[in-house]
């Protein structure tokens, strides 16, 4: 795919057009996010993955958080879901969940509820062709593609997906490969992911990333290695294989991977967890003809200060635990996207965190200001906009804007996540804005003009696969048709 962009951008040269394949200056691809996001609850701040749900002292000014590196607020939006679920959501994410993909929630039901029929005329208007038009494929999605499948059903099954998503229009896959500190692909550092049989670290026999790489090219399609960095087990009691490492280093005591309310996760205060993930990222750019990594909106699995407390004495910091934590994501972020400069200027990293400032900040302890104020951090920013225009909270189009505001220097791009999960679906934290999704035509597509907007727009991301695909109700069709004429 980076030879295909290549030519384009060569092409739109030669019109007097923006590039669409690599940035002039950094040399690198445009490419959008992914995140999902399953439905989730979060009955307390210590639930803090996904869930629309506002906390407690939450206040919406979109300006503050242009301002500052708390800045504004959005409703959560990260994936949770059980690991036997198999539809995820997009907000809020119950205690016993896990969670798996950028925040979302339920998938619409099948209700044959009559929407309009009429198609909007000025979807017609002419493409972008140098945006991104991707499309998340979580870990529930793949799951039913490949576990217990051989490789030429595995192979038949996400062609006939990569096929799906080029007809369409799209021209980008955010494909889940490491969701749980396991691989669906051959890795040195990580066991044989569960999904693709039931047990971790078991070889299924064939290298699933490696099929996906080779398919997505042959259908002209970019992909970009989706990971969830510090989650290894969410919750339960699923066993971790004898070579997992975070199973290794909490039977010897070391604090590179700490348990927590039945989970298992990396510990971002961790040297030896830092070395780890990057060097899980190494190995797939080296390896795979990825365009790019992507990381979504897991990060700190508490707002307890108590999970990491030890590590944050031990450290010496001056700094209050709040900001400590932040710094070293900020340390992980850096380490992540030199390391893939290093290896190949032309692949990208992006992170999809939620929509809402305050939530990534103080819940996350994630300072999406700073990356985005600096170089060095990401290509790209993604966040999960999941909120209607009629949003009483965070309306869509103002989202957009402050989010499009926050980027201070130049190559850096934008792009979109948008809900398509909340089709048909009434979206209770959204005040006035509820019944927002409910018989739409082009919601999606109007999205995306307004998107396109943006000064630093680079492209929009749809959460998720089986939203736009595998759910037949007469809305979704609708939506997926004006879509498709967007994209054309």
């Amino acid at each position: 795919m980076k030879r295909f962009f290549s030519v384009i951008l060569s092409v739109i040269l030669v019109l007097g057009a923006s590039g669409c394949a690599q940035r002039s200056g950094e040399n690198t691809v445009h490419t959008d996010s992914q995140q999902s996001a399953p439905v989730l609850e979060r009955p307390s701040s210590q639930t803090v993955y996904g869930g629309e749900q506002p906390l407690a002292d939450e206040k919406v000014v979109l300006d503050e958080a242009v301002a500052e590196s708390s800045g504004t607020s959005e409703p959560a939006s990260s994936e949770a879901q059980d690991e036997s679920s198999s539809a995820p959501a997009s907000s809020s994410e119950t205690s016993s969940q896990e969670v798996s993909e950028p925040a979302q929630e339920p998938e619409p039901q099948s209700s044959e509820a009559s929407p309009q029929t009429q198609e909007t005329e000025v979807l017609a208007a002419n493409p972008v062709f140098h945006e991104v038009r991707a499309v998340w494929l979580s870990y529930l999605t793949l799951e039913p593609m490949v576990k217990n499948k051989t490789k030429a059903e595995f192979t038949a099954n996400i062609d006939q997906a990569f096929a799906n998503v080029a007809e369409t229009g799209f021209n980008t896959v955010f494909v889940h490969v490491r969701p749980f500190g396991d691989a669906l692909y051959n890795s040195a550092y990580y066991p044989w992911s569960y999904l693709l049989s039931g047990t971790e670290g078991k070889n299924p026999g064939y290298d699933p990333l490696k099929i996906m790489c080779e398919l997505a090219d042959s259908h002209g399609l970019r992909i970009e290695a989706w990971i969830n960095p510090y989650r290894v087990r969410a919750s339960g009691s699923r066993e971790l294989a004898s070579d997992n490492q975070a199973k290794k280093w909490i039977a010897s005591g070391n604090d590179g991977a700490l348990e927590w309310n039945g989970g298992v996760y990396y510990n971002p205060g961790s040297a030896d967890a830092r070395k780890l993930i990057v060097n899980g990222v190494k190995e797939i750019v080296k390896n795979y003809n990825v365009d790019g990594i992507h990381f979504d909106d897991y990060f700190y699995p508490t707002t307890d200060m108590s999970f990491d407390k030890a590590t944050y004495q031990a450290s010496g910091s001056s700094k209050s635990q709040a900001d400590w934590r932040r710094e070293n994501v900020n340390i992980l972020v850096r380490e992540v996207y030199a390391a893939i400069k290093k290896i190949d200027n032309s692949c990208i990293f992006g992170i999809s965190p939620q929509g809402n400032m305050k939530n990534n900040y103080d819940a996350q302890f994630i300072d999406c200001a700073k990356w985005l104020a600096n170089k060095g951090y990401v290509d790209y920013i993604c966040p999960q906009i999941y909120f209607g225009f009629e949003n009483s909270g965070l309306p869509y189009a103002e989202t957009v804007d402050a989010w499009n505001r926050m980027i201070k220097v130049s190559g850096i791009d934008l792009y979109i996540g948008i809900a398509a999960y909340k089709l048909g679906q009434a979206d209770q934290w959204a005040g006035a804005g509820q019944n927002e999704w409910v018989g739409t035509t082009d919601i999606l597509a109007r999205m995306v003009k307004t998107a396109r907007n943006a000064s630093h727009y680079g492209g929009a991301a749809i959460y998720s696969y089986d939203s736009l695909y595998l759910t037949n109700t007469a809305q979704v069709k609708a939506e997926h048709t004006n879509l498709k004429k967007l994209f054309r």
